[in-house]
Parts: structure tokens; sequence; C-alpha cells
């Protein structure tokens, strides 16, 4: 094997030597990281699993995906899931851009990134704008009307508040009464809130508030800004908040709720579905999927068996 080079393409994001200081090797559809140099800053991608030999065979079952670009839907507001790259703002990391390339890589498709507003990315999906949703959005019935979804972590939310938490808030409950919750507009959680509104009623008290926002960074500041009492959403989403403001916030609870986090797809597009699902179940096997999780420091117990959701 000849020299290995200082950064290879996979899809349409450019892994550079890290991505700065990494050298980077494509095996069929896992991508390893071979070195880093000292003091990169950043978790290798490393270690991932060697690409599974049955990528090939499953190109040869969808010919329709091989060599497709396919644009993916995402709201890079989520880090750890999908943000900007601080070293480089035109490109976008997380663990769920990392999950996107390897679906691409073993069904041998590329991949685009088209950045829009949360509540717009199934929207996009459906205008024909995008192929793809790979972007921490939760399975819904709701949603499933408007595209399928292929699932793929279990859902825990968590509950952001100030340091201390001032409020005695304790979950999704009536301990939310009087109080003004920060959402990203389209979030499964806004409605959970505003179903509170009876319950507060009957026990004497006012119904909760809601501030909508287009992102998480935009919620975690009105918590920090005073605005808003508290921002219910993924609970890594909230472990990330309290990582970086740890003198100011911090997580009141953990809570379940009945959904799973999926990929969306059109609901014309069968090849893509049942090929992202037999590709997922690939990825799981080989192990690739909780590297991911635990490169981008996610709960790897969150993983589960893909499944379909559709109307």
């Amino acid at each position: 094997m000849g020299a290995i080079p200082e950064y290879v393409t996979t899809g349409h994001r450019n892994i550079h030597s890290l991505a700065r200081g990494a050298r980077w090797l494509v095996i069929g559809c896992a991508v390893v990281c071979l070195a880093a140099a000292a003091g990169a800053g950043r978790a290798c991608a490393a270690d991932l699993p060697a690409a599974p030999s049955a990528c090939k065979s499953l190109q040869s079952k969808y010919p329709g995906l091989k060599g497709k670009t396919m644009v993916d839907a995402l709201n890079p507001h989520t880090p750890g899931y999908e943000a900007l790259d601080p070293q480089d703002p035109s490109q976008y990391i997380g663990f769920d851009v990392d999950l996107a390339e390897e679906l691409g890589s073993c069904l041998g498709f590329k991949l685009t990134y088209k950045p829009v507003a949360f509540a717009a990315l199934l929207p996009t999906l459906q205008s024909g704008q995008a192929d793809i949703v790979i972007s921490d959005i939760y399975a819904t019935k709701e949603r499933a009307k408007a595209a399928d979804f292929i699932t793929y972590s279990k859902v825990f939310d968590g509950v952001l508040v100030v340091k201390g938490n001032p409020k005695h808030i304790t979950g999704i409950n009536t301990s939310l009464c009087g109080d003004t919750a920060a959402e990203n507009t389209g979030f499964v959680e806004v409605p959970l809130v505003q179903n509170l509104g009876a319950a507060c009623k009957k026990a004497g008290k006012q119904e909760p508030s809601l501030q909508l926002y287009d992102n998480n960074a935009d919620c975690i500041q009105a918590i920090l800004a005073g605005r808003a009492d508290t921002y219910i959403n993924d609970v890594n989403t909230v472990d990330q908040a309290v990582k970086a403001y740890p003198d100011k916030l911090s997580k009141a609870v953990a809570v379940t709720l009945p959904y799973s986090i999926g990929i969306a797809v059109p609901k014309t597009n069968h090849a893509l579905r049942e090929g992202t699902v037999a590709a997922l179940l690939i990825i799981q096997k080989a192990g690739i999927e909780t590297t991911l999780l635990k490169k981008w420091s996610l709960d790897a117990g969150t993983l589960e068996a893909p499944h379909i959701l559709t109307d």
C-alpha cells in the first residue's frame, strides 16, 4: 500500500487530517483513524470496526442508490448530533453527520447537506429539496404522515433548568405550572407542555407558557438570560448544555418519551427506506454506531434495532 493521503473525501464532507492532525483511511464502509497529532483537540473518529463486507452485497441489492448524490436536510444546532465545525464553519460535524456518511458509504451514495430550521426539515423533504433527513428528529405517528421513518435510537429527554433548579421543576408535569418553557418550533415537547394547561387549571395554577425558537442554542440562551425557566429536549443535548455552562445550568431530571429517533425518507422511495434499514443493521452489528455514539459522548445505551414507522 502506498502513502496515505493527508485527507480523504467521503461523500460531501472532507475529512481533513483531523480533522486537523489525524490521518484517515477509507476501508469499504468505515472510516478508520490511523494516527492523531498531539493536541488535535478533538477525538479521532477512532478505531471504527473494520468495514462489513455485507455492504458490497447491499450495493448490488440496491443498485439504484449506488453512485447517487443524496441531499441530507439537517438543523445544525445540536452539538453532539449536528453542528457547524468550529474550525471550519463550511463543514458539519456530529454523530448524525458521521452516521449519514457511514450509511452513504455502505449503500454507495454520496452526501451533500442542506441546513434548514427544524420545522422545515420535513417540508424540505416533501418538496424534493432533500432526499433524506438525519437530524436528531423524533419519529412520531403525526410526522409519519409526511415521511417514512427508520428508527435507530431510543428517546430520553432531559429537563434543563437554572443551576439549583429554583423553580423545583421535576418533569413534564404540573411542576411546570406558571413557568415558561423555551422550545424549538415543531418539537414534540411543545404539545406536551401545552397539554398541561387543563391539569394546571384544575390545580388552581396558571398554565405554563411557551417561547418558541428555531434552534437549541436560542432556547438555551433564553434560560441563561432569564427569559425562560426550562428547556426540554434530548437528554444528550441537555447534558451538552450543562457541560458548556456548569456554573449556570443543571439537569433537573431525565424523562422517557414514547418515541424513537429516526431517519426520514420520502414515502415514494422504497429502495432508500429498505436499504437504510439493511445498512443500519450492518452498521450496528459491526459496532460502528456504538463507536460513533461514544466518540460524540452520547449514551450508547440509546441504540436500538431499526424499524420502520409509516402511516
